[in-house]
């Protein structure tokens, strides 16, 4: 069984040589855990990809089931991140990592990040606001996969951990504060952070391409 050390080369090796500090490493330590069981039964990435697709294909149809609907609807938003997570690190524990997972998983995130934007369209928040706010997320991605960096290029404060906690909190809020337009707030912040995170990869990565 691989051990906390080979994981953490294994991850670093598979993002660019990035080496986890911080909160990155305590995020890891704790996926390591979690996945430990998981690779031990040999649980192959790809059902972890389509579970993380179908939580998040899920949130907006909790979200029409009405009240409490938001509530499942947040839930799903964070399990379907987490799943998105463990995936690659039980790829990366297990040696399985393959060219088409690689593929997949983007594939999986996008479909994630329109249906958030879905459910908070669906739970009160305007359409077109959503609509921008999924160009820009889109645009974003395809910016940093276009670039072809070694790694990650940079981390923005639009990234996936930022979409489900504006998302989870969006509905929620829709819940407990039915009086207050929690969805749109929330579509507003995520607008915002949209923006800026766009702004971030593009200038990053116009200045590591630059000749």
């Amino acid at each position: 069984m691989t051990s906390l050390p080979d994981f953490l080369a294994r991850w670093s090796a598979a993002h660019g040589g990035i080496e986890p500090r911080g909160p990155v490493l305590g995020w890891l330590r704790v996926v390591f855990v979690v996945v430990r069981p998981l690779a031990r039964r040999r649980v192959p990435p790809w059902v972890l990809t389509g579970a993380s697709a179908l939580c998040g294909v899920a949130v907006p149809l909790a979200v029409l089931a009405g009240r409490w609907g938001l509530l499942a609807g947040a839930v799903l938003a964070v399990v379907c991140a987490l799943l998105d997570g463990l995936d690659g690190a039980v790829a990366v524990m297990t040696d399985t990592a393959t060219a088409w997972g690689r593929v997949l998983d983007p594939l999986v995130d996008r479909i994630g990040d329109v249906a958030f934007l879905v459910a908070l369209v669906l739970a009160g928040a305007p359409g077109w606001l959503a609509a921008g706010v999924g160009v820009l997320t889109l645009l974003q991605e395809s910016v940093r996969a276009s670039a072809r960096l070694p790694d990650v290029g940079v981390v923005s404060v639009w990234e996936r951990p930022s979409r489900v906690i504006v998302t989870a909190l969006g509905l929620v809020g829709a819940l407990v504060s039915p009086g207050l337009p929690g969805a749109t707030i929330a579509i507003v912040i995520a607008a915002v952070l949209a923006v800026v995170g766009f702004t971030q990869v593009v200038v990053t990565v116009r200045r590591r391409l630059r000749p």
